[in-house]
């Protein structure tokens, strides 16, 4: 049988949709370019190899009017992380931000798996 990340890789990173890929170490191995575009808020660079809890990857903010930067516990259990930690399907609200903006993203996200163990995630999201 074949690795699912490396089965899936190609077809996320050629995705029209706003997806992204992690393996169970929650480092990114795919993204598709709309999914750069959204996570990055308009600011083009290199996802892959990154951790997805990198700040220049994912700012995440609490759904206050401060908008303040969350603690990391509570970045832990964003969905394609609790995918990874659960072994189940997670959905949830992320807010986002960079230097000009931040967003509401609604993301869904689901372990993959080789035989039983969870070598990964992917996650869909989109603007709320």
């Amino acid at each position: 049988m074949t690795d699912p990340l490396e089965r899936w890789a190609t077809a996320v990173s050629m995705a029209e949709e706003s997806c992204l890929m992690l393996d169970a170490a929650g480092i990114i191995v795919a993204a598709s370019g709309p999914c750069a575009r959204l996570l990055c808020l308009g600011q083009p660079f290199e996802l892959v190899g990154r951790h997805v809890l990198d700040r220049e990857v994912l700012f995440l903010i609490d759904f206050t009017a401060a908008g303040n930067e969350l603690g990391e516990s509570e970045r832990e259990q964003i969905p394609p992380l609790l995918a990874l930690t659960s072994g189940r399907l997670a959905r949830g609200l992320l807010r986002v931000r960079n230097a000009e903006s931040s967003r509401t993203l609604d993301a869904i996200a689901s372990p993959l798996r080789r035989h039983d163990e969870v070598v990964g995630s992917l996650t869909f999201f989109a603007i709320v």
